[in-house]
């Protein structure tokens, strides 16, 4: 830069003096000095013309450049051009890269514009959505890939759930939709299709199964449940068959606690939300529980209730039962003797909660994810002691799900455990309130392949 700098100035010199020269020899200065500065100018405007034609035709500036000032002003800008082609080459290697990866995901991916305009699609899409790129770019997604449920779900922006449907151009496919917002504002659109025909096939299977099997041992288990109760009552039995007899009929009444819950998680999955919904008077529901739970609760539990009166629940009054007796049943008998277990309904910001505390033992970090799976037992021998199937969270959550609430779990060894309930403001109601109608129309059966809900 220095050099460059000096030979600016030597430049300036030059014209300097020769303008001195033709004043001394009698040219006036206005005379002079332009003539002593026309190389120089012209110099400058040869190169910004240069310069500009270089940089309009985009060609590569390449040495040798020329001294001075203006070697540095062509050498940045041809560095800056050789960042922009290395720019550019990492830019295609990665779109290559990309566009490879996309093409070898078995998943359908389409990106749709904010106008919900097809934008790109991978070749995957193609089979299971019958969308081909680019052939149909810019078409609109609902023209080219067509159901009933997919306007009101690509347009609400609810996509914390995936929609499972069977695509129109194949029934035997079972598609399950992810749609993500992505790009500038989140208003683009990246939708992915994944085939999950072969899950939802084993998943009907189980169910159908489970139910099936449930019905057939439920007879059979009632007729022997029968005869022992009889002979348990006869007076007639010899007092050493009365032991045998109470332990057959207590793995009998566990065997039918079973499969009852079975059937019942069979009943919930044939829809996603129950067909007969009207106000659930909750308050007098938990009434009842806790006078269930008092009965049971033969071990010196402290139950503390505080129940908002006027706070009623649009539901099923069934699982609604089903859900809070189980959570509240479950604190008592997998919780030792004298616990203080506090039962909460009131309505929040969000809705209505409805929440289960215990200060007993409480649950490992490592077992509260799993908790609502069927059959999953912290403690098999306490579980088995305490009568309990495993399934009763497994019904909660499916419960739950149904009337559009959650379950969350928090707990802490030696702190006790937290079961917390939470219903949207949508399905809550004052007593004082009049009721909303409700279409009790039974709703399409469900094609979900996730088993747990």
């Amino acid at each position: 830069m220095r050099r460059a700098l000096l030979f600016e100035l030597a430049l300036f010199a030059v014209p300097s003096g020769g303008a001195l020269m033709l004043w001394l020899g009698g040219l006036a200065p206005a005379w002079s000095v332009p003539l002593a500065s026309a190389p120089a100018l012209g110099r400058h405007i040869f190169r910004l013309v240069d310069l500009s034609t270089l940089i309009r035709r985009q060609h590569r500036l390449a040495p040798p450049f020329p001294r001075g000032l203006w070697g540095e002003v062509y050498r940045n800008i041809a560095r800056y051009q050789q960042r922009g082609r290395k720019g550019r080459k990492r830019q295609i290697r990665f779109t290559r890269r990309f566009r490879e990866a996309a093409n070898a995901v078995p998943d359908a991916l389409v990106i749709l514009d904010k106008h919900h305009r097809i934008d790109w699609a991978n070749p995957a899409a193609a089979q299971l959505l019958d969308i081909h790129w680019p052939e149909q770019d810019g078409q609109h997604f609902l023209d080219v890939f067509c159901h009933p449920e997919l306007g009101d779900f690509l347009h609400d922006g609810e996509y914390l759930r995936p929609l499972d449907i069977a695509p129109t151009h194949n029934r035997a496919l079972m598609i399950s939709l992810r749609i993500a917002p992505f790009g500038e504002r989140k208003r683009q659109r990246l939708v992915v299709g994944r085939d999950i025909t072969k899950v939802y096939h084993l998943n009907m299977i189980r169910r159908d199964f489970v139910a099936n099997a449930s019905h057939e041992l439920r007879t059979p288990l009632t007729v022997i449940g029968g005869f022992v109760e009889n002979l348990l009552d006869a007076p007639n039995t010899p007092e050493p068959h009365r032991r045998p007899l109470t332990l057959m009929h207590n793995q009998a009444e566990r065997m039918r606690s079973i499969i009852e819950d079975l059937l019942t998680l069979s009943r919930l999955e044939m829809h996603d939300s129950p067909a007969d919904q009207h106000s659930v008077d909750v308050p007098e529901e938990l009434r009842l529980i806790l006078q269930e739970a008092q009965a049971i609760g033969d071990a010196g539990h402290r139950l503390d209730p505080l129940i908002d009166t006027g706070l009623l629940l649009l539901g099923n009054q069934p699982e609604l039962r089903s859900a809070f007796s189980n959570l509240v049943f479950n604190a008592i008998k997998h919780t030792p003797a004298g616990t203080r277990v506090r039962i909460r309904w009131c309505q929040d910001k969000d809705g209505a909660t409805f929440v289960v505390d215990d200060d007993g033992p409480g649950i490992a970090p490592e077992h509260l994810p799993r908790l609502t799976e069927r059959f999953y037992r912290i403690d098999a021998a306490r579980s088995r002691q305490s009568g309990g199937t495993g399934l009763g969270l497994a019904i909660v959550k499916h419960v739950l799900n149904r009337h559009d609430a959650s379950l969350n779990i928090s707990s802490e060894l030696g702190q006790g455990t937290t079961f917390a309930c939470h219903f949207p403001a949508t399905r809550t109601l004052r007593r004082d309130a009049p009721a909303p109608h409700v279409d009790t129309t039974p709703p399409t059966p469900s094609r979900s392949a996730n088993g747990e809900g």
